[in-house]
């Protein structure tokens, strides 16, 4: 005969389970690369070097 299992924590089991696959789901559709991390930071740094040097100062 099987040990008794109790529902409670299979449950529980169960929704950990798929709330961490979902997660995962997540982090591959809304993640960013390091690659694309560091252009999109080197096109800001650009970008604002661009504006200070083209400042007017009185």
């Amino acid at each position: 005969m099987n040990e008794p299992v109790n529902l409670n924590k299979a449950r529980k089991v169960k929704a950990r389970a798929e709330k961490a696959r979902k997660a995962t789901e997540n982090r591959v559709k809304h993640g960013r690369t390091k690659a694309q991390k560091e252009a999109e930071k080197t096109a800001k740094n650009k970008a604002n070097s661009t504006l200070d040097s083209s400042r007017l100062e009185r």
